[in-house]
């Protein structure tokens, strides 16, 4: 079972991406499908992480839902503490997913039934946007995220077995530069500096908080 063998959150802030946010125009429901059926030119900022253990074999697709979740005091997006007993980020927080099945057909598929699956929100609430740009993780993923609004009301069922608790950040914070830290660590393959969202008790990192910057640089292109 892998483990960290260090704690992110003690680790010092080597700086900040400290870029304006996003307008909070830019973060409703008629700008973000708009921007997906005319998306303009924009360059994603980290679709490849070092490897942060040795790895041989290709990557394993796998798909995302990044959930934008339309709440009347402002959208709020849909994360996932995952279970602490997993063999993958155990105990990080995460986007509803997982690895694509030969049966799904597509990764926005992979994403729906994925998300069904681990928290229990009913595709019929998700109107799938579009996608971002492929990512692979330092664990031997290759992740496809997908972009889609939810509307109130629904219901989450989280799956014990893989989800600990499923909560809501307001999207103007995830979608602000200045909450974007760099820190760094040692791993088996070298030095790797990563981004990290601290948001109340919850510690945004890795993964999550690099395809969160695309989004972030994807609206404010």
């Amino acid at each position: 079972m892998a483990r960290l063998h260090f704690d992110p959150e003690s680790l010092p802030v080597d700086s900040l991406g400290g870029e304006a946010p996003v307008s909070s125009e830019r973060l409703e429901a008629d700008f973000l499908r708009d921007r997906f059926l005319h998306p303009p030119a924009w360059t994603p900022e980290i679709t490849v992480e070092r490897l942060v253990r040795p790895m041989a074999g290709p990557l394993t697709a796998a798909a995302v839902l990044v959930p934008i979740v339309l709440r009347d005091n402002g959208p709020t997006l849909m994360l996932t503490l995952r279970a602490a007993h997993l063999n993958d980020h155990a105990g990080q927080i995460s986007f509803p997913g997982g690895r694509c099945e030969h049966f799904d057909g597509s990764p926005v598929e992979t994403a729906l039934r994925e998300t069904e699956e681990e928290v229990g929100l009913d595709r019929r609430s998700i109107d799938v946007l579009g996608t971002l740009p492929e990512y692979h993780t330092g664990t031997g993923f290759n992740v496809t995220p997908v972009v889609g609004i939810v509307r109130p009301p629904f219901e989450v069922t989280p799956a014990p077995l893989e989800v600990a608790e499923v909560f809501e950040v307001p999207l103007s914070f995830l979608m602000d530069g200045n909450h974007h830290q760099r820190r760094t660590a040692e791993f088996q393959t070298g030095r790797r500096t990563f981004y990290v969202m601290p948001y109340e008790r919850f510690f945004i990192w890795g993964a999550t908080a690099g395809m969160l910057r695309n989004l972030f640089h994807f609206l404010r292109a």
